[in-house]
């Protein structure tokens, strides 16, 4: 999938013909509308660039110098900080994002839509590439229907209702649409996820690896259920929503052929020799030098996803207590003995070994703790050909959707319609296995065990971008966002501000709004 990344810019570089006629018009040296559906290349080709977007800025990121959106979208959490404010991850942090931000505000909706014209050009088109045999335009379509819903699953996920397109772009027709209801958006997002699911495979092999599944399908779709059935959008608590949200992730959970597990080692389920191995459900691909990233830039050099000292509290000892406990066997003294290993697969801290080295509290002068999950730097030095990678030259794939993601999502939902029974243990019991933490005790209350579920989902998935959307489904972000953050040694950074009347929505971009006087502001901007 790596390679065929390259099809979509080499598609462009390929010239038509000679001209014979000093009166002929049509282009000959580039693909216009109507000469590009015509081989199976180029159908291909077409829905790469579907994918293609998902390393914009705006959505993952890679593309842009020094670039790195799914290490950064962390920072917008009490787990991280993003000291230059690079994308203006960092203003939406400090509550202080305004229609004008720019940054990720624009970007993200203006490369949403950019990858939901190009999927609805590619549905509108393919039937046109009557070279194209049947069973590989279904299976692309079904690729297409997935992608779309990701790209408006975002949309509505950040700034509520916006305009709903389904066909190629048109200005004439499209450029003054009002917001559709939320809802509605949702509704489309689902019936994209069984269009997809009934026809993509259940999985690929050899170069075809990293794209859309029929398992990627059905995950995503888990995932847009529990937002729905999550307080912030489930005002009422309906339990049905609840319900379908973990009937979504168990049937996951119970589709055959996929061979989805847990990967034994959680620090090397996020390295490079490692991709596409049996925990990743779909991720974002990268390959350098064709197209990399900067992560480990990111992660070793400037530490714009500086881990905070709350994130570090976080993280019981191995006795599976939290270093509040008298009983933890926590010590101030060496606060990052016997921890959950997941902090030591997650973040380096002084005293940690890193790239072969002790390092001190200078080392990530920022906060004191420096990001090691999507870098391949840790406790060993690299290898001379991998010490400074630059700008573009990381090439670790980020995983949008994996299975414990799942696990997790089954135990929370199904928590909230039965409350505690043996298959929530069973699920969660397995990723605490997996780095040899105790299990959960039986005797837990419902109540008891929706917050154990949270603190287990911030330190399994700490450092990939999903506790920000967590704690604003969950409607926490009001409490935990409105504090001062610090850093190792407690020592105050700077104080958040979270109002809880407008900062659970993005604001629509003002650019957006200048160019379409029909949609509606969001309440506060």
């Amino acid at each position: 999938m790596k390679k065929i990344y390259l099809l979509l810019s080499c598609a462009g570089f390929l010239a038509a013909g000679c001209n014979k006629s000093l009166l002929e018009t049509s282009p000959h040296d580039r693909y216009t509308e109507e000469t590009f559906w015509q081989t199976p290349e180029a159908a291909n080709a077409g829905l790469v660039g579907c994918y293609s977007v998902l390393r914009n800025a705006g959505i993952y990121g890679g593309k842009t110098s020094n670039n790195a959106t799914a290490l950064w979208e962390e920072t917008l959490s009490p787990n991280a900080y993003n000291q230059t404010d690079a994308l203006s991850f960092n203003s939406i942090a400090r509550g202080t994002q305004m229609s004008n931000t720019g940054g990720i505000v624009t970007g993200r909706y203006s490369d949403c839509y950019g990858g939901i014209g190009r999927c609805n050009t590619f549905l509108a088109k393919v039937d046109e590439v009557t070279a194209l045999d049947d069973a590989s335009r279904r299976r692309m379509k079904g690729e297409a229907y997935f992608l779309r819903a990701l790209y408006y699953f975002l949309l509505q996920n950040y700034y509520g209702a916006v305009p709903l397109i389904l066909d190629p772009p048109d200005k004439t027709a499209q450029a003054e649409l009002p917001r559709t209801p939320r809802a509605e958006v949702v509704t489309r997002v689902l019936i994209d996820l069984d269009s997809a699911a009934a026809i993509l495979p259940v999985k690929f092999t050899g170069t075809d690896l990293g794209r859309a599944t029929k398992g990627a399908a059905m995950a995503l779709k888990a995932r847009v259920l529990l937002y729905e059935a999550s307080p912030l959008l489930n005002t009422a608590n309906d339990p049905a929503k609840w319900k379908a949200a973990a009937d979504a992730a168990k049937a996951v959970m119970n589709l055959g052929g996929t061979g989805y597990d847990l990967f034994a080692n959680y620090r090397a389920l996020f390295l490079q020799p490692n991709e596409n191995n049996k925990e990743v459900i779909f991720d974002v691909q990268y390959i350098f030098p064709q197209q990399g990233s900067s992560f480990d830039l990111i992660c070793t050099q400037y530490n714009t996803n500086a881990p905070l000292l709350d994130l570090a509290k976080t993280y019981y000892t191995i006795k599976g207590l939290p270093i509040t406990d008298p009983a933890s066997g926590y010590k101030a003294d060496s606060p990052y003995i016997r921890r959950d290993p997941r902090l030591y697969g997650t973040f380096t801290y002084p005293g940690d070994m890193y790239r072969g080295a002790t390092i001190n509290a200078t080392r990530f002068a920022i906060t004191g703790y420096g990001m090691k999950k999507y870098s391949l730097y840790d406790s060993v030095a690299p290898p001379k050909d991998k010490s400074d990678l630059k700008d573009g030259q990381s090439d670790i794939n980020f995983i949008v959707l994996r299975y414990a993601d799942i696990l997790m999502m089954y135990a929370e939902a199904q928590n909230e319609v039965s409350g505690p029974d043996a298959t929530i243990f069973a699920a969660l019991n397995r990723i605490r296995d997996r780095v040899g933490m105790p299990h959960f005790s039986e005797t837990l209350s419902k109540e008891a065990l929706r917050e154990e579920i949270r603190h287990e989902r911030r330190v399994e998935f700490a450092g990939e971008g999903l506790y920000y959307n967590d704690i604003r489904r969950w409607k926490t972000a009001e409490t935990v966002m409105n504090a001062t953050i610090q850093n190792y040694n407690a020592k105050n950074i700077e104080t958040r501000t979270f109002d809880k009347n407008r900062d659970y929505w993005w604001p629509i971009p003002l650019g957006e709004k200048d160019l379409n006087p029909n949609l509606e502001q969001n309440t506060g901007y």
